[in-house]
């Protein structure tokens, strides 16, 4: 990262609440699901899939744990009533992973059954390390049961060439992304092309093993990586998917959807857009150089 781009990042944090909030629209759906899935039907129109997630992470107290579970119900509920295309994403720490795993599972497991009688599917969203053992110990567990769960590997984590040979099966669905949450070097892989080189690895695991994969990356490089990997393995368009979050690289977004590819964009929702939106400009310098300037009445 350049001089420049390292000031603007350290920048960001001086940014006030009410710029921030005009940038989070770029990122953010709204702060109810009824504006997520406006947005999906948007995106829906233009070729891509979708997958929804309320914002929130690391509820404390069961009451929180609770609310989010029927956030969660109603969603899906909405989404079965509007047809739009489009899944669920969750966070496990948001449904009491902190608190009591038991607890934990309980409330995902009725999320889980009832994205199943609607005909849905949800993805574990995987946050840091101290929570991989404990969300891949839920795949496992409920899995095999509902049949419409998948989960999240990161690339940049060691473990993750040894996970993925853990959880082969015939229904393994994993999104792989490089991963963004702050993990030491023994944790972690550090330095982006060897990071890369580790995301190529799993992406071709992940491939040999039959597992369908959301390719989640705005890297062009690993982008030309998979669509190689694909054409090696004569995939079929039904059998993978690329994923991207919302508001970045929507030029690569649409190429990849003109080309036939199946394209899946994250959608957030939610009041905790705040930390979400800074995270998204800490990872972006040009956006938070823009939004740096007009703080600081530069042009």
């Amino acid at each position: 990262m350049s001089l420049l781009s390292r000031l603007v990042m350290a920048s960001v944090p001086i940014v006030p609440r009410a710029l921030v909030g005009r940038v989070a629209r770029r990122y953010v759906a709204g702060e109810t699901h009824e504006e997520a899935i406006a947005l999906v039907r948007e995106l829906n129109a233009l070729g891509a899939l979708a997958t929804i997630g309320p914002l929130g992470e690391e509820a404390t107290e069961r009451s929180r744990a609770a609310a989010a579970v029927d956030e969660h119900l109603e969603l899906i509920a909405a989404i079965h009533a509007s047809g739009v295309d489009a899944n669920v994403s969750l966070k496990p720490t948001l449904l009491g992973l902190q608190i009591d795993a038991d607890f934990c599972r309980d409330n995902v497991e009725r999320i889980v059954a009832a994205a199943r009688e609607k005909g849905n599917f949800v993805r574990l969203d995987m946050e840091d390390r101290t929570c991989t053992d404990a969300t891949l110990a839920l795949y496992r567990d409920l899995q095999p049961r509902y049949g419409n769960l998948g989960v999240v590997l990161q690339a940049y984590m060691r473990r993750t060439l040894d996970d993925i040979a853990a959880l082969a099966a015939p229904d393994l669905n994993v999104r792989l992304c490089k991963g963004i949450y702050i993990e030491p070097r023994a944790t972690a892989w550090k330095g982006r092309d060897t990071v890369r080189r580790n995301f190529v690895a799993a992406l071709d695991k992940l491939l040999a093993a039959g597992a369908y994969v959301g390719i989640a990356t705005h890297d062009e490089l690993l982008v030309c990586e998979a669509c190689a990997l694909v054409e090696r393995y004569a995939l079929e368009r039904s059998a993978y998917e690329f994923q991207m979050l919302l508001g970045v690289d929507e030029e690569l977004r649409d190429v990849l959807i003109a080309r036939g590819h199946r394209l899946r964009v994250y959608v957030p929702y939610g009041r905790d857009w705040y930390q979400y939106s800074i995270r998204r400009l800490r990872e972006n310098p040009e956006v938070a150089g823009h939004v740096v300037r007009a703080t600081l009445g530069v042009r």
